[in-house]
């Protein structure tokens, strides 16, 4: 588990090191047939996966993990949220996002909603073009600022990653319930995802480095090659046969639409639905096991 070791680790880096800025090439301007790499360290969102934020997969957890009054919260958050990551810190509204998904819900029911439910989302987003250069590789690692509850199981289960560098979340060791917290060194974004690169590849860095924003040029700048992911609303998806784990979509509700902008929008609605879809589906089947026990 990251800790303050990082910090420390950081202190000890060269100034050439620690100063080092590139401008990266982009990846849509390079024949990704012809990269072959022996390891690779990577961002998850906008890089391996189209959509940029990851608000949508925190509103999810937020409902399975804790409740429909909690998502409400994170969806009217969503501005004050948006205006900090624009406009003054990327990593306090990484910690303010954190904080309402997660504080005060048990730790087991995170988890269980996390290896239960996000992995059908988030393979339904993965990028083909990055996802053909992370595959390529034998070493595989993903650096993001997400918690690591969150995306680890979908990382190692279908993307075939080996590690998951990522923010730990604050769990009270008395009650086992997340405190909305952060870990030290704190939210994994720029300098720290690069000191958490070198800490975990050691003198062989990673031979590639995929980002898709400015922060992640950070640990990019240590790997021997990087490449910068572009926004593309229109890029092409990898066919869920293609990646390493076969995912059912058990609920027909909960399959994405065609457009994955529409599916943003109608996401958080389509919970709020699901009271409602309960009352009917139980009184259904009280309906059928009365007609059956009339019959018998």
């Amino acid at each position: 588990m990251l800790n303050l070791n990082l910090i420390s680790l950081y202190k000890m880096i060269s100034p050439e090191l620690q100063h080092i800025r590139k401008t990266f090439p982009l990846l849509s301007d390079h024949n990704t047939s012809t990269i072959n790499h022996r390891s690779i360290a990577a961002d998850l969102d906008g890089t391996l996966l189209k959509a940029k934020l990851s608000f949508p997969y925190y509103i999810l957890i937020a409902i399975e993990s804790g409740s429909l009054l909690r998502g409400l919260i994170l969806i009217t958050s969503l501005p004050i949220i948006s205006f900090i990551y624009n406009f003054i810190s990327e990593s306090l509204a990484a910690k303010i996002l954190i904080f309402i998904t997660f504080c005060g819900v048990k730790y087991c029911d995170i988890e269980g909603a996390s290896h239960a439910l996000l992995p059908r989302f988030y393979a339904a987003d993965v990028r083909r073009d990055s996802f053909e250069v992370f595959d390529r590789c034998e070493r595989k690692v993903i650096v993001t600022a997400n918690p690591v509850v969150m995306v680890e199981t979908f990382a190692k289960e279908v993307l075939g990653a080996e590690k998951v560098i990522g923010t730990e979340i604050e769990v009270d060791v008395r009650t086992k319930r997340a405190t909305g917290f952060v870990t030290e060194p704190g939210v994994m974004i720029g300098e720290l995802k690069k000191v958490a690169v070198v800490m975990e590849f050691g003198e062989e860095l990673p031979d590639i480095g995929l980002g898709d924003r400015r922060s992640d040029c950070e640990f990019m700048s240590v790997c021997k090659e990087g490449y910068m992911v572009p926004k593309d609303h229109f890029a092409s998806l990898v066919s869920p046969q293609c990646l390493k784990n076969q995912l059912i979509f058990q609920d027909g509700c909960l399959e994405r639409p065609s457009s994955y902008i529409i599916y943003y929008i109608c996401l958080p609605f389509r919970f709020l639905l699901y009271p409602f879809r309960a009352y009917f589906n139980l009184s259904l089947i009280e309906g059928i096991a009365r007609c059956a026990y009339r019959r018998m």
